[in-house]
């Protein structure tokens, strides 16, 4: 019975490494479809958001039926209702890649704003806590999930950084203002996916150890 446990817990630990993949994968082509003005990605954007979606599902089931099934106790069941946090959160990051991937959409319609720079390196930095934040939950690794956290201040630094410079550049070419409110939401929708990393690194934390450092309501930043 233990070996079935074992054998399903790692079924659903692949599904969630998955569901992560396919995440930073949407992120990725969203930008593209930014920064190179490639609306080719637009479709594997939408397609992948329907396997984020089935894929939420399939984990949500497996995680009630190990649950209901084997009557997991104390880490093994923070586990799994972790999971079911973690598997949320996975999908609704996914959903705001498809909301960078809209605006991108709209913003073909319009000259280029000016040369990017701050909303690609955010972009790479939610991409990698994503993918950093779901091996520590599934590794149950603090150290790493520690780290996501701390990476969680570069993401609003570069957000507050890029709202400053459009919202001057709006001010000096106001005919600029309808996609460079655009590109204020891109990097706001990019800010929250870290926002969701973040809270699966809290996730992994908490199944650990046990403590809730949701809020700040320890110091995260000591290892």
């Amino acid at each position: 019975m233990e070996r079935h446990f074992d054998e399903q817990l790692a079924a659903l630990k692949a599904q969630l490494v998955k569901m992560s993949a396919i995440a930073e994968l949407m992120i990725e082509e969203s930008i593209k479809v930014l920064v190179n003005r490639d609306a080719t990605a637009i479709a594997s954007v939408d397609r992948h958001e329907s396997e984020v979606n089935k894929l939420q599902i399939e984990v949500d089931e497996m995680c009630f039926a190990l649950i209901a099934t084997h009557q997991p106790v104390a880490g093994d069941l923070r586990f799994l209702l972790g999971a079911v946090k973690t598997n949320v959160d996975l999908e609704r990051l996914a959903d705001l890649a498809v909301n960078v991937c809209d605006k991108a959409k709209r913003l073909l319609n319009y000259p280029p704003v000016k040369p990017f720079v701050i909303i690609p390196e955010m972009a790479t930095i939610a991409s990698g806590m994503v993918k950093d934040s779901l091996h520590a939950f599934v590794n149950r690794d603090v150290a790493l999930a520690r780290r996501v956290l701390l990476r969680d201040d570069e993401l609003d630094e570069r957000k507050v950084l890029v709202t400053n410079e459009l919202v001057e550049h709006m001010r000096q070419f106001p005919d600029t203002t309808t996609p460079a409110i655009e590109l204020v939401l891109v990097a706001r929708n990019i800010e929250r996916i870290g926002d969701h990393a973040t809270n699966i690194g809290e996730n992994t934390i908490f199944i650990v150890q046990g403590t809730d450092v949701r809020h700040h309501t320890e110091d995260w930043t000591k290892a």
